[in-house]
């Protein structure tokens, strides 16, 4: 999905234009893929323009970068401050927010210690990453070929730059098969995620979604859905699930913060059908809660102006 240009971007403290928004071709961490990152979301709401789960996702990235070893020279609160002013300068209303920290240029080698650590925030205006049509009436996935990464190979609690290498392998894959997003298993053939989202079946109006022992990420949206369930009185567990699980799923659905809330129509080529109840139900709740017209969950909704 091409990139629609803004006005500013933050980094390392400064806004700077977005065509200046550049760094060296020998960066650390473009040779090697040691950094961190965030995908957050701002939406429109009746009181201004909200960040979703602002400080939350802040947190999340600082938790990575303590797993990589990266040293962010920066609080919490400031890149969450920082956030908040990116999109405000930018008169952003609704949109995509990409946080970044990365080894700078001046260190070469393995050893990324030395390294100066740089900070970015860059938003633009983005819809839906999976769709409007897969929004309305579920994707297409596949099983990938490709393993989700061991845990003790690479250390999967962690929303690393270079990580996604595997997903983007798993993506390709399933967009060149003419699929719409991918599956990938742990070693060990459980269910893991897809390639940027966290997933679910619905089994005798039960959720179902994967631990994170199978190296699936700790997901912000997924966390909001937790909760969202339990306030609908609809059972949640994280269990192991085989790729047959998914095969005879009453309802599956994946979510992200790219993603949002998407029904998953059939996995290899199995139907599930249309989008169940369930399904349907944590999807109208998620898209009020975004957008502030949910009183008990007004607190996620962290607005720009204040």
């Amino acid at each position: 999905m091409p990139i629609e240009t803004t006005e500013k971007v933050w980094m390392d403290g400064e806004l700077v234009d977005w065509a200046d928004a550049t760094v060296h071709v020998l960066t650390h961490t473009l040779h090697y893929g040691n950094g961190v990152f965030e995908g957050i979301r701002a939406y429109e709401t009746d009181e201004g323009a909200a960040v979703f789960r602002l400080t939350p996702h802040i947190r999340r990235l600082f938790a990575s970068a303590k797993i990589l070893q990266i040293d962010i020279p920066y609080t919490v609160e400031e890149l969450v401050a920082a956030t908040k002013e990116t999109v405000r300068v930018n008169n952003m209303t609704s949109g995509y927010i990409r946080p970044l920290a990365y080894l700078g240029y001046g260190e070469m080698g393995l050893n990324p210690l030395p390294c100066e650590v740089n900070v970015a925030i860059a938003v633009w205006p983005w819809g839906a990453y999976l769709g409007d049509e897969g929004i309305r009436n579920g994707v297409r996935l596949m099983v990938s070929s490709w393993q989700r990464h061991d845990p003790n190979s690479m250390p999967t609690a962690a929303k690393g730059c270079g990580h996604y290498i595997n997903s983007q392998l798993a993506k390709v894959q399933a967009v060149k098969a003419g699929y719409d997003e991918a599956i990938l298993l742990s070693p060990q053939g459980f269910v893991s995620e897809c390639t940027g989202e966290n997933l679910f079946v619905v089994r005798e109006g039960t959720i179902i979604t994967p631990p994170t022992s199978v190296g699936a990420l700790e997901g912000i949206t997924q966390d909001a859905i937790r909760t969202m369930a339990s306030d609908l009185g609809i059972p949640y567990v994280a269990d192991n699930l085989l790729r047959s699980d998914l095969y005879l799923a009453d309802e599956a659905f994946l979510s992200g913060t790219a993603a949002e809330v998407v029904p998953i129509r059939s996995v290899d080529d199995r139907e599930i059908g249309d989008p169940g109840p369930i399904t349907r139900k944590i999807q109208e709740v998620f898209q009020d809660a975004v957008r502030g017209r949910q009183a008990q969950y007004r607190h996620w909704n962290e607005h720009v102006d204040r």
